[in-house]
């Protein structure tokens, strides 16, 4: 798989996890129930005290990543630094991403007992594109 088309598949998923968060933080905010789509666990999580880091939901915190990961996509296109460095600098956001993924997971399978599918969606999202990233980390050296 060549570089272009792993850019595109992380902008698809980045977008994904974008746009969860999105949902997320506006579930968050409205706490309108219907938003689960029928999920009791959504709504468990989310009223959860895991469900925010000092006072930031963590849907916010999603959105802010995702939107820092097709930052610099976009910025890679461009001459300079990023053009030289955007993938070691998507790496290492993707890397916090990812290990912050994990941390969820564990927070909704141990002490919560709750799966949320909108958390599950951006999890997924996050764990390909940190595999993605890593595929052409090594493709580039």
């Amino acid at each position: 798989m060549n570089d272009k088309r792993l850019r595109q598949i992380m902008i698809v998923l980045a977008t994904i996890g974008l746009l969860v968060s999105i949902y997320m933080t506006v579930y968050k905010y409205t706490k309108i129930e219907a938003m689960c789509i029928g999920s009791k666990d959504c709504a468990v999580v989310n009223a959860s005290r895991y469900s925010e880091v000092n006072n930031v939901p963590v849907a916010v915190i999603g959105m802010g990543g995702y939107l820092s990961l097709l930052a610099i996509l976009w910025l890679e296109k461009r001459s300079g630094f990023f053009e030289q460095n955007g993938a070691m600098v998507f790496f290492g956001i993707s890397l916090v991403g990812f290990l912050f993924t994990v941390y969820l997971v564990y927070v909704e399978l141990a002490l919560i007992k709750a799966y949320c599918p909108f958390c599950i969606t951006s999890q997924v999202s996050m764990t390909l594109i940190f595999i993605l990233s890593v595929i052409r980390l090594i493709k580039q050296t």
